[in-house]
């Protein structure tokens, strides 16, 4: 297996619910948070009851504003870059990672609202777009990437990848999420925020 992986652009993407944890995680960050261009590295180092240790990094994360595709005057857009990696040890489990994107949030509409679907087209290495309807109030987790691990290290990278926020009437704003979960008798499950920054 290759220990590093150019992840583009898969046919299989979903944006689903995480937790109304990582929703408030968002919900809590104001605007006058990052604004687009390059963001700051992240580290994460969760050791297990095993004596296991996972680490999860993300460097080389950007935001840039671009205009939207849906050329509607009610859309807005960004690219997104960045490289996360984990290393597990041994162990085997699986790296995703993705954004949550929210519309000026209220904390009291969170519940139910953490749904949706998106699509991304194209061929490892290339660019591609998530386009996300977002009303005002709500969150939603797109999620760019997933691999499955084993031998502790895996790697995926992403450039150029787009996001058009449709619908959302309001401010805009996104931060990355990497999740890491093992596996075997001893389970561990870590995220990796990443710095917030708007969508105009």
């Amino acid at each position: 297996m290759s220990k590093m992986s150019m992840f583009g652009l898969r046919r299989v993407v979903g944006v689903g619910a995480i937790t109304a944890v990582a929703a408030l995680g968002l919900a809590s960050m104001g605007a006058g948070n990052a604004a687009a261009g390059p963001l700051p590295s992240g580290e994460k180092v969760t050791v297990g009851v095993d004596d296991t240790v996972v680490k999860l990094t993300r460097t080389g994360e950007s935001a840039y504003p671009v205009p939207s595709q849906a050329n509607n005057g009610a859309g807005r857009a960004a690219e997104v870059s960045g490289l996360v990696t984990v290393q597990a040890g041994e162990a085997a489990g699986t790296l995703t990672t993705g954004y949550i994107i929210g519309c000026q949030i209220n904390i009291d509409g969170l519940e139910g609202a953490l749904t949706g679907s998106a699509d991304i087209g194209g061929t490892v290495g290339l660019s591609g777009s998530l386009t996300v309807p977002l009303t005002p109030g709500e969150v939603k987790v797109a999620t760019i990437g997933s691999k499955s691990f084993d031998g502790g290290f895996a790697s995926i990278q992403y450039k150029r990848q787009g996001i058009d926020v449709q619908l959302c009437g309001g401010y805009a704003q996104a931060r990355a999420f990497t999740i890491v979960q093992t596996e075997g008798n001893y389970v561990i499950k870590s995220t990796l925020y990443g710095a917030p920054f708007s969508i105009n």
